[in-house]
């Protein structure tokens, strides 16, 4: 395994055509979840879920995205047809994290959906941390109720993302990251009373 340093200053979105077979076994994709569950949780609500999408559920759920997107648009290309069919299938495993955030008398939405991003963000950095890359997208379906239904996801939920999973079959290179300069300040001294 990484050291936390290292693994934090190395990880990369690889992306999805780079990410090949084999994916995590069971043992190490439990592993990943129980990290990826471990992100602060104002009040314990756990409020997020996963759904894996690996195997025949995700090329069913692949040709039933693209019979949806068909019905509203029309006749699609062979490309874009093929492209919804493998959608879940681009890489060997795809977990599609899932915001249960909902009212509640003390703990606000907004910390709850942070939570969830807070858990994806884990899913990542774990899946990092056993030798695997990921990318982390969202697209229409995560947006489309319609396609939310066929991947099992409530009205009442929201997608904060699918996180695909592999092993990279090239070094992912870095992209330029912010100046600190741009993004740090020192607080501001308050007006006097």
């Amino acid at each position: 395994m990484i050291d936390a340093k290292t693994l934090l200053a190395t990880r990369r979105s690889v992306s999805i055509p780079a990410l090949r077979a084999p994916g995590p076994s069971d043992g190490e994709l439990r592993d990943i979840l129980v990290a990826a569950s471990r992100v602060p949780d104002h009040g314990k609500l756990t409020p997020w879920r996963f759904v894996l999408f690996r195997g025949e559920a995700a090329a069913a759920t692949g040709r039933a995205l693209a019979a949806l997107a068909e019905r509203r648009e029309g006749p699609l290309s062979e490309g874009r047809r093929a492209y919804e069919e493998a959608r879940f299938t681009r890489a060997p495993l795809v977990i599609g994290v899932v915001s249960t955030a909902r009212p509640h008398f003390k703990i606000p939405e907004w910390e709850q959906v942070l939570s969830a991003g807070a858990a994806t963000m884990n899913l990542i950095h774990a899946a990092h941390a056993h030798g695997f890359a990921a990318n982390w997208i969202t697209e229409w379906v995560a947006y489309d109720e319609e396609a939310k239904i066929l991947m099992g996801i409530g009205p009442e939920e929201k997608v904060v993302g699918f996180v695909y999973v592999g092993t990279p079959s090239e070094v992912p290179s870095d992209r330029p990251r912010p100046e600190l300069s741009a993004v740090v300040s020192d607080a501001p001294m308050p007006p006097e009373a």
